[in-house]
């Protein structure tokens, strides 16, 4: 009896415990999520480009005239102020004409003092011989020749003033000409670049050639960034617009200043002929108080603040996800942030335990937050990710708060 006793426990445990397994088995699992709440915080949006650095005010000086390099007074990374000496050509050529012309202006002044004297004799011959034919003492043919005579001296004086003329022009050409032989600084500023030597052939340019560079001056009093903007921000970049800036060269600093430029057309860049790049546009940002060591060409990136809002309703940007409207409940939603036809946007919010979907109406848009404008109030618990767990997430699944992990470097 005892054994048969054993035996029918023996198997009464066993259907206990096939009963216990198979409801374990069917007990629904919690998805182990992150979950924060719905606060209200200060948010600040960021256009970010980066670009380097360049002076306001900048000039390449260049040479108007061909001419050897004969002086030059000032070295590389000098100040100057304007109007100070810079460098000289050759100016003997110049000096010569110049000379020439001179010579040739005293030379027509000569002929017109000798125009001017046959000029009134002539006169003085006609009005003779008009008052001689008045009186009928010589004959019409007589007169037509005195009056030919002061018409041809009285031409010869007006070539002789357009032939001064002339002169005085190809004079004034050739003092600009040797003006342009010695070089002065436009601005103040400092020589940024000296890219000749004494000696050298300063070579003018034309329509295909540049030209030589003699020098390169700029003012760095005012120093801008000029940084390149994608086209899906750029519409957001406004005049005065505060901006953060960062030089590579000093990671230690930050830099003040505002936008004074936006570009109205795209830069032109080379396409490729596989596929075509985004467009940029150009950006300036002028610096409130540059630093003394800024030089131009420093790589830098700017922070543009686009927009400001102060304790606004925010979420983490990996909370948003798309749900398709027209899918059946419970179909997979996987977190993005494009929209397209037939998907809402919003984020899971956690309601008794269990994942519920609530469209939302998004605002400015932080580095890691986004406001919400619409759909959802302050405290309420939402599920920000792991990003696998928001695949898997469904209209009503269950949810539970994933354990923060450990820090491994603390003991």
């Amino acid at each position: 009896m005892k054994k048969k006793t054993i035996i029918i426990l023996a198997v009464l445990a066993v259907i206990i415990l096939a009963f216990v397994l198979k409801a374990t088995s069917n007990k629904e699992k919690p998805v182990k999520v992150t979950i924060e709440k719905v606060h209200r915080g200060d948010l600040t949006s960021f256009i970010s480009a980066s670009g380097e650095v360049k002076p306001k005010k900048s000039v390449n000086i260049s040479a108007h005239v061909p001419g050897r390099i004969v002086k030059i007074g000032v070295e590389e990374g000098q100040e100057v102020k304007a109007g100070d000496f810079l460098l000289k050509l050759d100016a003997t050529q110049y000096e010569a004409n110049a000379e020439r012309d001179r010579a040739s202006i005293q030379s027509f002044n000569a002929e017109l003092i000798k125009a001017d004297v046959a000029l009134r004799n002539n006169q003085s011959f006609y009005d003779r011989q008009k008052n001689l034919f008045d009186n009928g003492l010589i004959s019409k043919e007589q007169l037509e020749q005195a009056k030919a005579q002061l018409d041809i001296s009285d031409a010869t004086v007006r070539a002789v003033r357009y032939q001064i003329e002339q002169g005085q022009a190809s004079l004034k050409s050739t003092l600009d000409n040797l003006s342009k032989t010695t070089f002065a600084s436009p601005i103040d500023g400092i020589i940024t670049s000296l890219r000749v030597e004494e000696g050298e052939v300063a070579i003018i340019g034309t329509m295909n050639n540049p030209g030589t560079v003699l020098l390169s001056i700029a003012d760095l009093s005012v120093m801008e960034v000029e940084i390149e903007v994608d086209e899906t921000d750029v519409v957001g970049v406004k005049l005065g617009q505060v901006a953060d800036v960062r030089v590579d060269a000093f990671p230690n600093q930050v830099f003040k200043g505002k936008v004074t430029e936006v570009g109205s057309s795209a830069l032109v860049k080379a396409v490729s002929a596989t596929a075509q790049e985004s467009k940029d546009f150009k950006v300036v940002i002028t610096l409130d108080d540059p630093s003394k060591l800024l030089k131009p060409g420093l790589s830098a990136s700017a922070d543009i603040i686009a927009a400001e809002k102060k304790q606004v309703l925010s979420v983490p940007i990996s909370a948003l996800v798309l749900k398709d409207v027209k899918a059946a409940e419970g179909q997979t939603v996987e977190p993005s942030r494009d929209r397209s036809a037939g998907e809402k946007e919003g984020v899971y919010a956690v309601e008794n335990g269990r994942a519920k979907f609530v469209p939302v109406k998004k605002g400015v848009m932080g580095e890691l937050t986004i406001e919400i404008v619409s759909g959802l109030t302050e405290g309420q618990e939402i599920v920000s990710g792991p990003y696998d767990a928001l695949r898997q997430l469904k209209e009503g699944t269950l949810v539970a708060a994933a354990e923060p992990k450990k820090d491994e470097t603390k003991k």
